[in-house]
């Protein structure tokens, strides 16, 4: 019971972290006043102060020290926080210069980029329908390159900055909000710097955008922090491929917001290309389904094994302790025979 109770609410999480970050166009839409170069300055300087905030009440600051001792590691965070920056600072310019549909695919590409960095670069073996997800997954970059006449660049920076992005957190090994805290650190000094830059150049809408945009602007940390703390709490509670399938809500709401509300056009082309990704998603998606399957059934025939074992185990063990306390109780039952009597003349 406590483990369904466990996964409704991971599921709870999970569904409002990836709707979060599917909305968050609605938000950077409300800050085109500024240019994306000052949200993402504000994004960056406004989540620390969260991130310190959320370690001090979680009592969480023991991997401080043992961090600042390894400069690798150090030096992949610092990877990290740039390469994240590039990717915020892409999405945002996407969203407020009215490439909404092109951002969600980015994100609709983004597994199938990972993938293709786990062959390239960690040298993994892909299952044939991985291989036919990304080939269908290339495929709709050459149609929508060759109806536009452009390569959709949009799309691959985000996917490529993200993966990448996942690629080097797989080395550094730190939880969510501890990586996040210390990329947001990092992340600090660059984002005062373009901040005092803006103000004196009186490009600043922080302050002469009044009291609402300076309040939205510092809201940034707190819009950046939210998703992930729950996406943390669904991660802990929900199977990888339960996560996986959810992965693809924020793009499908983001592609949902660019024809609804900001509404971009959708040629023909556009919708061959968006259907060829979410066919390669959709073989991707089954065969994660498929191969989770294979593995809890063979893990259930493994153990079912291993239960058959342990019985017959016991069993034996049972009958030859039965065996042993039959053949002392016979040893006990056997009448013990009296010494014979002299035969002979007592000696003297």
């Amino acid at each position: 019971m406590q483990v369904r109770s466990d996964q409704r609410t991971g599921l709870a999480y999970g569904f409002a972290a990836y709707g979060m970050w599917g909305l968050l166009p609605l938000y950077w839409h409300l800050l085109d006043a500024a240019s994306p170069s000052e949200i993402l300055a504000h994004r960056m300087a406004w989540s620390l102060p969260v991130a310190v905030i959320i370690l001090t009440v979680l009592r969480r600051w023991a991997w401080i020290r043992p961090l600042l001792r390894r400069p690798g590691r150090l030096g992949l965070i610092l990877v990290c926080a740039c390469v994240i920056s590039v990717n915020w600072f892409l999405y945002i310019w996407a969203v407020n210069s009215g490439h909404v549909l092109e951002a969600s695919l980015g994100y609709f590409i983004n597994p199938l980029v990972s993938i293709a960095f786990g062959v390239l670069v960690l040298r993994e073996r892909l299952r044939p329908l991985q291989w036919a997800a990304v080939g269908v997954g290339t495929a709709a970059v050459v149609v929508m390159t060759v109806a536009y006449g452009k390569v959709p660049w949009i799309a691959l920076g985000l996917a490529f900055s993200f993966a990448t992005y996942g690629l080097v957190k797989k080395g550094i090994k730190l939880d969510g909000i501890e990586g996040f805290s210390a990329e947001t650190a990092l992340q600090l000094l660059p984002a005062l710097g373009i901040l005092f830059f803006l103000g004196s150049r009186g490009e600043s809408s922080f302050t002469s955008g009044g009291a609402g945009q300076a309040l939205l602007l510092a809201a940034c940390g707190i819009a950046t922090a939210v998703p992930l703390i729950c996406f943390g709490a669904a991660a802990v509670r929900l199977p990888l491929t339960t996560i996986g399938m959810l992965q693809y809500l924020a793009p499908t709401f983001q592609f949902v917001l660019g024809l609804t509300v900001f509404h971009e056009e959708m040629p023909a082309e556009r919708w061959a290309g968006f259907a060829l990704v979410w066919l390669a998603l959709s073989v991707l998606t089954f065969d994660a389904l498929r191969t989770a399957q294979r593995g809890r059934s063979a893990l259930s025939a493994a153990g079912a094994r291993a239960g058959e074992a342990a019985a017959e185990a016991a069993q034996a063990a049972a009958q030859a302790a039965a065996a042993q306390g039959a053949v002392e109780a016979a040893v006990l039952e056997t009448p013990q025979q009296a010494p014979e009597a002299p035969t002979g003349p007592a000696k003297p």
